[in-house]
C-alpha cells in the first residue's frame, strides 16, 4: 500500500490481515514510543482515546506518524525508523487499545 504525504509517496508494509511484514511491532514501541505512549496521552491501552484514531485506518495512523502529529515529530523523532517499523508499531499499538 502507498500512502500519500505532500506529494510523496510512502509505501508502507500492511498485508491483507493487518499484520506488518518486516518489524516486531512491541519490540517498536517499547523501543521507539513506549517513552511517550506509557505516559503521555493518548496512552497505549485507553481505548477511548485510541478509538478516534484506529477508527481512521492503519494507513492514517501510520501517515500521522511520518508526518507528524502535535507534539510528536516526525518519525516519532527516529528519522531512520523504517516504514515497516512504523506500521508495525502502529499495529501493536491498536492490538493493545482496542
Amino acid at each position: 500500500m502507498k500512502i500519500f504525504l505532500c506529494g510523496f509517496a510512502v509505501a508502507m508494509a500492511f498485508t491483507a490481515a493487518g499484520e506488518a511484514h518486516a518489524a516486531d511491532g512491541k519490540a517498536v514501541y517499547t523501543s521507539n514510543c513506549a517513552m511517550c505512549h506509557d505516559n503521555l496521552a493518548p496512552k497505549i491501552g485507553d481505548k477511548a482515546a485510541w478509538a478516534p484514531l484506529i477508527m481512521q485506518g492503519d494507513q492514517a495512523m501510520a501517515a500521522s506518524v511520518v508526518k507528524g502529529k502535535g507534539a510528536m515529530q516526525p518519525r516519532a523523532g527516529k528519522p531512520n525508523l523504517s516504514d515497516a517499523d512504523i506500521g508495525a508499531a502502529v499495529e501493536y499499538i491498536e492490538s493493545k487499545s482496542k
